[in-house]
Formats: structure tokens, sequence, C-alpha cells
């Protein structure tokens, strides 16, 4: 079960959020549950000290009347858990940089300027944190890339990476594909293979996620993989016949 928390010293907020959760878990039918509701970020990290909470979802005010503001409270959510998917809910968004200063990879930033704006938001949240949580009950699904850009560490699940290529503009950088954009990074495609084996180079400039692969053009004049997405890549042709028995 996925477990969601709130923490939001504003009553009434707090309860708008709780009532746009449940209706929207109603709604999905999904298997998700509330945690810890709270308006006081002590309170939530006491609760974590005390049970060990993997890849939940939390929604959490920013300007929390506290010594703590939400978004030191969500640096040491992410301490404690690094799949912890992690949301701002504020009226304050002159203080999103502090995101990025933390070093909180936060999934979103939603404005409290629009009810309609806060229920979507929250909405979109709780579908990706869900979708996070099946493919986490997964066995080929399980595993995570970690990627560290120097002021966020990305936790990415392999099923959803395309590919990597070497970042021709910079030494030692590579870029990663995946399927709802890129993520550049310190790095050589070598030791991409060397910490995940599952991918397979198939150029000197690319790796490639077999799994994505929707065929490989092997023409006289065309020699390259297509993926699912309808993206293509180069393959080289000394890679084509043990690419071949992979995907066989």
């Amino acid at each position: 079960m996925l477990n969601i928390f709130i923490c939001e010293d504003d009553q009434m907020q707090r309860e708008m959020l709780e009532r746009i959760v449940n209706r929207i878990v109603m709604e999905e039918e999904y298997d998700i549950s509330f945690a810890v509701s709270v308006d006081s970020p002590t309170t939530l990290l006491d609760y974590l000290e005390k049970n060990t909470i993997k890849g939940a979802l939390y929604f959490l005010d920013v300007d929390l009347q506290s010594e703590m503001n939400g978004i030191e409270l969500g640096a040491k959510i992410r301490e404690m858990d690094l799949s912890a998917v992690i949301a701002f809910i504020t009226t304050h968004s002159e203080m999103l940089p502090l995101v990025f200063t933390h070093k909180v990879q936060a999934l979103d930033y939603i404005i409290k300027d629009d009810p309609k704006k806060i229920d979507q938001g929250v909405r979109e949240c709780i579908q990706l944190a869900y979708q996070r949580y099946l493919a986490s009950k997964s066995p080929s699904q399980s595993k995570q890339f970690v990627v560290n850009t120097g002021s966020i560490i990305w936790n990415i699940p392999y099923d959803e990476i395309l590919y990597f290529e070497t970042n021709l503009s910079m030494s030692h950088r590579i870029i990663m594909h995946t399927e709802d954009g890129t993520i550049d990074f310190n790095g050589t495609l070598s030791e991409v293979v060397e910490s995940a084996p599952e991918f397979f180079t198939c150029h000197r400039s690319f790796v490639v996620n077999p799994r994505k692969i929707k065929c490989v053009q092997k023409t006289k004049s065309k020699k390259c993989i297509e993926l699912l997405n309808g993206e293509t890549i180069p393959v080289a042709r000394s890679r084509i016949s043990e690419l071949m028995g992979i995907l066989s």
C-alpha cells in the first residue's frame, strides 16, 4: 500500500487537502492510505523515525510557522528515504529556488492560487507516485538508476530509461533520455554499463535499454535501433549480432 503524508499548519488548508486526496483515491480505487496528516514537522519526523517508511508520497506546506520550513523538512525526509516522492504546496513561489539549494528532488511545486490547479496538481502527483509504487512491486522494474547532478539526486526506475548518450559538447558528461525528458550528468558510458549491466552498449556513443527497443533496422543503407517511442539511435555493425541475441 502506498502511504500519503500531509504536513500543513493551516487547519482549513490541511482538511481541504485531505478531502481532495480521499476523493481522488476513492474515484481511482487506488491502494493508498493516509499514514499521517499533521501540522508540525517535528511530529512527522518523529513518526518517520519510529516507523520504516519507503517510497511514500508527501504533500508539504512551505511556510509551516515553525523553526523548520517545509523545504527543510523535505530535505530531512530525503535523507531518510531517497525514494520518497515529495510535493510542495504553498503561496510562496519565491521560495522555489530553496528546493534546489537544499537538494530536494521535488515532484511538483503547487501554488495555492487556484483551487482547480491545486486539485489537478494533487491528482497528477498521486497518479505518478502510484505508478512508481506499482513499478516497485514488479521484480523486473524495481531497480533504479541513481544520478547525482550536483544539485539534485535522481532515482530513475530502469523501466523509465530509454538510452544514454555521450554529451559531445562537454567531456565526461552523459545525457540520460527517459520517457519524461533528459538529465545531464558527469560520467562515462562505461561507468553506466558497469553499474547497470542490464543496459547494452550499442554504439561507442550510445547505451540503450533493451526493454525499450521496438526493432533493429539493418539494411545496407541504414543500421539503427527504433525505440518504442519512435526515436532512433545508431547501432554499430559489430554490435548487431550480440544485440539480436539479447532480444531473441
